[in-house]
């Protein structure tokens, strides 16, 4: 995307707005494992701060859609990151001068307050900034926070590997200082009047859009897809292939970062050649079999190359849908299109590893004795029912390739 160097800070600060993402949403999976041995937390409840985590983005989401207008792109952004900041750095104090669970939760709620508005806002300014290529410079943006994201798993498992697991609590305190010196960043970079390029729409008149009910239904099996392999991985490594922590961490969370990153840096520098809908398709089929690689294949390292390569399937979705219905709207949609995309998402986010932790749950429930042969097989069922997300996302796109051109 070719822009005017003035808002090449502006650019750089939403950069770093996704890195942040990253960090609120996959820092906390990293230490799951840690959860459940010093504090005692089951499946469910580990799935329930990854539910919590979604449903409070959801609610933001939602209250964005007009408020955003309200309060501005600025301010939203400088509150996206000072909570992300406090809720990060929250996560390491909060276990330590209350119920650790209790703790946790309270934490997960900040952060997940912040990056919500990360979600809102952070997209609609890039995709208002002066220049061409608007579904590559979407894309290319997404990627970062698929570089965030193995950034968090590489650094955060060899601090582990540094200092032991009984120090873990300084690794956010670490992780807080990057929201932290993006507050300053967004106090003073430039930022379309975005009320002045994009007219409003309402509500209704996109729930009445074919284009935009299959927008928002591949928005949820995306996000539910991305975030079932993302979430599980590091712990489906340790406890369902029997991979020492160090191992499966970069092999599984952090390889399924990389391949997302690839996937959305090649669309973002070769997006004008590529079909997206042709790639989504692909992208589905890819990932079905990711899947089904996983849960199904017995030997522990490729059944991880499945996990890994997951990423490069779901790399288009949430960024592709994002530019997507733009592009159908000659993006002029307006924030209330991205707050209600990023809703959809979210929701999918929530649903998907929920879903998983619950049904391996259920399992080891049903169970008189807990072997490890037995958590193998119960986070495989939580996998398993997982694959259907992607199986609609193949569906949809089929559907999708039959809408109109243009709105």
């Amino acid at each position: 995307m070719r822009n005017n160097s003035k808002y090449t800070p502006t650019l750089h600060a939403c950069y770093l707005g996704y890195i942040t993402q990253a960090i609120v949403v996959n820092l906390a999976p990293l230490f799951f494992v840690i959860f459940q041995n010093k504090y005692g937390i089951g499946y469910e409840a580990i799935a329930n701060l990854v539910l919590v985590t979604f449903i409070i983005q959801i609610i933001v989401d939602a209250l964005m859609i007009k408020l955003v207008s309200v309060i501005g792109y600025r301010a939203s952004a400088v509150s996206a990151h000072v909570f992300s900041a406090i809720g990060i750095a929250g996560m390491g104090i909060m276990p330590m001068i209350m119920d650790p669970y209790t703790g946790i939760l309270i934490s997960v709620l900040v952060y997940s307050f912040g990056g919500g508005l990360i979600e809102v806002v952070v997209s609609p300014i890039v995709d208002a900034l002066p220049g061409d290529a608007k579904a590559s410079a979407m894309s290319l943006l997404h990627s970062f926070y698929s570089w965030g994201q193995m950034l968090v798993v590489i650094i955060t498992t060899l601090l582990l590997t540094c200092i032991g697991n009984d120090l873990w609590f300084l690794i956010p305190l670490l992780w807080a200082l990057i929201p932290f010196f993006n507050i300053f960043k967004f106090l003073k970079v430039p930022i379309v009047n975005i009320e002045q390029e994009q007219k409003h729409f309402g509500i209704g008149k996109f729930l009445k859009s074919p284009v935009f009910i299959i927008a928002l239904l591949l928005m949820f099996c995306g996000g539910a897809a991305e975030l079932v392999m993302s979430q599980w991985a590091s712990l489906f490594a340790e406890r369902g292939l029997g991979i020492p922590k160090i191992a499966g961490d970069l092999f599984g969370p952090c390889l399924f970062a990389l391949f997302m990153g690839i996937g959305r840096t090649i669309y973002g520098v070769f997006g004008e050649k590529i079909n997206l809908e042709k790639a989504l398709l692909g992208c589905s089929a890819f990932t079905i079999v990711c899947y089904l690689i996983t849960v199904f294949v017995q030997l522990p390292i490729l059944s991880l190359m499945g996990c890994a390569l997951c990423g490069f399937g779901v790399s288009l979705m949430w960024p592709g849908m994002l530019s997507y219905t733009s592009q159908k709207y000659n993006y002029k949609a307006g924030p209330v299109l991205f707050s209600l995309l990023a809703l959809g998402g979210d929701l999918g986010c929530s649903v998907g590893p929920w879903l998983t932790g619950k049904i391996s749950d259920t399992y080891l429930s049903s169970l008189e004795v807990i072997t490890t042969a037995a958590e193998s097989q119960a986070i495989r069922y939580g996998l398993l029912a997982a694959a259907i997300f992607p199986v609609i996302m193949l569906l949809l796109v089929f559907v999708m390739k039959k809408l109109p051109q243009k709105f």
